[in-house]
């Protein structure tokens, strides 16, 4: 990346200057607006900061126009098919794909620091039954700074890769006992014997008196969702850790504040919308008055799962998880009806002109829903799972921000409130 000498002008009643143009790697260039308020009294209007790049990154690249994902330079399809998730884990964290000597080490430092401290799982007993997996695992992660404030100084790389590293090694435990919890089932430990999707799987569905048997289909097909979902570039929940480290918060605190974003049914609850969707639509035949209701203007109802605020084309991750959602219903010989009312609602909508014109393709939250109901996870563990994904991106880009040094982020805004008037007497 380079920083450019172009220039952008700009123009006000009283003079004419320049603002620097910038660079990156790939995609579009960027104003350079930090003297804009120093310089000439403007604040630059970008509501949802829909035309702002907050920050440099080297992590992730999206174009949206030409539906690419890249991981640290590599595409999300080829990482999906000939990469594991640990792998993918490591290449976020620290830039390159790891050798046999570095996966072994960090594999190693995974297992070493996966195991919760037993007073972690007392927590659980405070909760109702009935809570929801994400109220419970915003709160225990946020616990977790109680544990481990001696090795927290995030001015040690050290000390800020054990951080990283536990994180990463303790929210797939930390989202299985929210489950079994839930649902009355002894707490699981993790087997170091067994790889990161297959452990969580056992962490999961596993009993105590009986072996769990990893099933390759569905623990290959969750390392897939794990992969898919392991980061997004800029999105809220990344934004929100990035926000909240940039005042030099602990880790722990950081990740538990992008769990909290992602809670949103705008964010990380969309699979589970989707799935509500196909469900009120009940059949194949009703499928023409749904879209006929999403066309509609007068009508607020939307088809969940299409479209996206990034892809104007097809969200890459589809794909990868409509072949996964495919292979574990065939493999489970599972005949779901809502499968068959999402292929056929994909069918049609790509070929209405409306949602052609639109540019409204299935995202990943279209298929995802379907392929974790069929290997046995309720609705509202969905965006649990998603957390156990993006916990890796979270401290990819919460280690990325620490060699930053630009201080505490602080938007500004444009005051439309009252003027200053006089206190009323009395």
């Amino acid at each position: 990346m380079s920083d450019s000498f172009v220039t952008a002008k700009i123009t006000t009643s009283e003079e004419e200057s320049s603002l620097p143009i910038l660079e990156g790697t790939m995609g579009p260039k960027a104003v350079d607006i930090q003297t804009l308020y120093g310089r000439h009294g403007l604040l630059a209007f970008d509501p949802g900061f829909r035309s702002t790049a907050s920050c440099k990154s080297a992590i992730t690249y999206v174009d949206g126009d030409k539906g690419v994902l890249l991981y640290r330079g590599y595409p999300i399809e080829e990482l999906a098919e000939k990469s594991n998730f640990i792998e993918v884990a490591y290449l976020l964290m620290f830039g390159q794909l790891p050798d046999q000597k570095q996966i072994q080490e960090f594999t190693g430092n995974v297992h070493h620091f996966s195991v919760l401290h037993e007073q972690v799982l007392s927590f659980y007993q405070g909760f109702r039954r009935d809570a929801h997996p994400m109220a419970i695992i915003v709160g225990t992660v946020g616990a977790l700074s109680a544990f481990y404030h001696d090795h927290m100084d995030i001015n040690d790389p050290v000390q800020r890769t054990m951080a990283a590293t536990r994180l990463v090694a303790k929210i797939p435990t930390i989202a299985a006992a929210a489950y079994t919890y839930s649902v009355g089932h002894p707490h699981r430990y993790p087997d170091n014997a067994l790889d990161y999707a297959s452990n969580f799987m056992q962490m999961v569905f596993g009993m105590p008196n009986k072996e769990f048997v990893p099933d390759p289909v569905l623990c290959r097909a969750m390392d897939r969702i794990l992969i898919l979902h392991a980061d997004h570039e800029q999105n809220a929940s990344t934004s929100t850790v990035r926000l909240a480290a940039s005042s030099g918060a602990n880790p722990f605190a950081c990740i538990a504040s992008g769990i909290a974003s992602l809670w949103g049914p705008a964010h990380g609850g969309a699979n589970e919308a989707v799935l509500m969707m196909l469900e009120e639509i009940g059949d194949v035949k009703n499928i023409p008055k749904a879209v006929n209701r999403a066309k509609d203007k007068s009508n607020d109802y939307r088809l969940m799962g299409f479209g996206h605020r990034v892809y104007k084309n097809f969200d890459p991750r589809a794909r990868v998880i409509q072949k996964s959602a495919r292979e574990v219903l065939e493999h489970m010989g599972i005949n779901d009806p809502l499968l068959e009312i999402a292929v056929r609602l994909e069918e049609i909508a790509l070929k209405d002109e409306y949602f052609i014109e639109r540019k409204l393709y299935p995202n990943v939250d279209f298929y995802s829903g379907i392929l974790l109901r069929a290997m046995g996870f309720p609705n509202n563990m969905f965006t649990v799972i998603f957390a156990v994904a993006r916990t890796v991106g979270w401290v990819s880009h919460w280690l990325e921000l620490q060699h930053e040094g630009h201080g505490i982020d602080r938007p500004r805004q444009l005051y439309v409130g009252e003027a200053r008037r006089p206190y009323p007497h009395k």
